[in-house]
């Protein structure tokens, strides 16, 4: 199996960090192949927490490559800060492990500005981005106007670039939303800095890895978000700017998807969200507040709260269908430890009774929905020891079963503890090709 893709199939947070640290051990490569440093991902290795936002979760790993593909948008300085959080732990972030898509498209200051003097203005309707300026890079790039990794590497190109964006977007800036304007030649001047430093780092991702898949070798392609924000299916205007479903993995790497062999869906045992946006399972009692404090869920790259509810498998049924996942990651097991009943919403009710079981794409119809539960009694007993799924409590077995039955795929893990080895393996997920 060539290539395997690990995505989220919620609205993201969902231990996609984990997943792919612990699978690294195993593979050649680790791809990042869409997003921004609106992403976080956590790591936890042994007593040391690393949050990644642009880098690949396979960093940590000796001899292993990390790649970040065109489909990521990537601010520049933020990319070295990581680099030098990272070489300052002892971590090793050379040229010769990590390298950088001369496609990739730069995260501007003016694409910043604008991201927060439009959520600014938008006031209430704000749908609640990071203010990191992934969307109005996007926006660039589908505009055929974006600035590019490899302008980095041609001064005049870039400069050009830079004074004709900024001569636009400082005309919304001021005249549209009042908001402060930004000086081309600090930015061109900023980002020729930035260009020595990364110089090293460009290459022609698709070809490397074409290369690297051609001679045998297998690839980890990562995701960010959860298939929910994704801009086409997701519950859209409430997504991010990119399509985190598997099928995007392709494009954003540049590979064929004859390479890709795999999906690995990863599903926390209850649900969050961060931002705005229809929740349907969503709790605010003493069961929401249980998960959020318990789970610690508070945004690694916002620091914001997250949004806390019971799992909802209409959610991630959806999920397993958009992104052909073949076998799942259950994360986050161990929160639920204490809580004495348990529910999984299964299917929505419309308000003239109706059943539900997909996602409208009308938000209109999703705010008359309801959510349909079904209980199971909980367990009290410590998990975080587990390493078999007979060492889990016969009710802590149920709750598995029942979600693989509900979202039509089978387990392959379980995380019970955020550590690397706080893992069952029920089946192998570089193996697993079909559902």
């Amino acid at each position: 199996m060539p290539g395997v893709v690990v995505v989220g199939t919620q609205w993201g947070d969902e231990g996609k960090g984990k997943v792919v640290d612990l699978l690294t051990q195993r593979v050649d490569a680790v791809v990042r192949f869409q997003g921004g440093n609106n992403a976080g991902h956590t790591v936890v290795v042994g007593q040391d927490k690393f949050i990644l936002h642009l880098i690949p979760s396979g960093v940590l790993h000796e001899n292993k490559s990390c790649f970040v593909g065109n489909g990521v948008v990537v601010d520049p300085e933020v990319f070295i800060a990581e680099i030098d959080r990272l070489e300052q732990r002892g971590v090793d972030v050379s040229p010769r492990k990590l390298r950088l898509s001369e496609r990739a498209h730069l995260i501007m200051p003016y694409h910043k500005a604008l991201d927060v003097a439009r959520e600014k203005a938008k006031g209430k309707s704000a749908i609640g981005t990071t203010g990191r300026g992934i969307g109005p890079c996007y926006e660039d790039k589908a505009a055929r106007v974006g600035v590019r990794v490899v302008d980095l590497l041609e001064p005049e190109i870039l400069t050009e670039k830079v004074r004709a964006a900024t001569t636009e977007k400082n005309f919304w800036l001021k005249e549209y939303f009042g908001a402060p304007t930004l000086d081309a030649e600090a930015i061109i001047a900023d980002y020729l800095r930035y260009a020595e430093r990364l110089r090293p780092f460009v290459t022609d991702v698709s070809v490397e890895l074409d290369h690297m898949l051609e001679s045998g070798g297998l690839v980890l392609f990562e995701g960010a978000q959860g298939v929910h924000l994704d801009i086409d299916h997701g519950t859209y205007p409430y997504v991010t700017s990119s399509n985190p479903v598997a099928g995007a993995a392709s494009p954003g790497a540049g590979v064929g998807p004859k390479r890709l062999s795999g999906v690995l869906g990863i599903v926390k045992a209850y649900t969050t969200r961060v931002g705005s946006g229809p929740f349907i399972a969503e709790l605010e009692d003493e069961n929401g507040r249980w998960m959020q404090e318990k789970g610690a869920e508070f945004g690694s790259t916002t620091g914001r709260p997250r949004r806390c509810g019971w799992l909802d498998t209409v959610v991630v049924r959806q999920s397993v269908r958009l992104a052909g996942v073949s076998c799942l990651c259950v994360t986050k097991l161990d929160v639920l430890t204490g809580l004495k009943t348990l529910r999984i919403c299964t299917a929505y009710k419309l308000d003239d009774g109706s059943i539900v079981e997909r996602i409208p794409a009308s938000l209109g119809v999703l705010a008359r929905c309801t959510p349909i539960y079904e209980d199971l009694p909980g367990w009290e007993e410590d998990i975080s020891q587990a390493r078999s799924l007979e060492d889990l409590p016969d009710n802590c077995q149920r709750y598995l079963q029942r979600l693989a039955e509900l979202v039509g795929a089978p387990l392959a893990l379980v995380s019970v503890g955020p550590e690397r080895d706080a893992t069952i393996v029920v089946r192998d997920p570089l193996a697993v090709k079909e559902a």
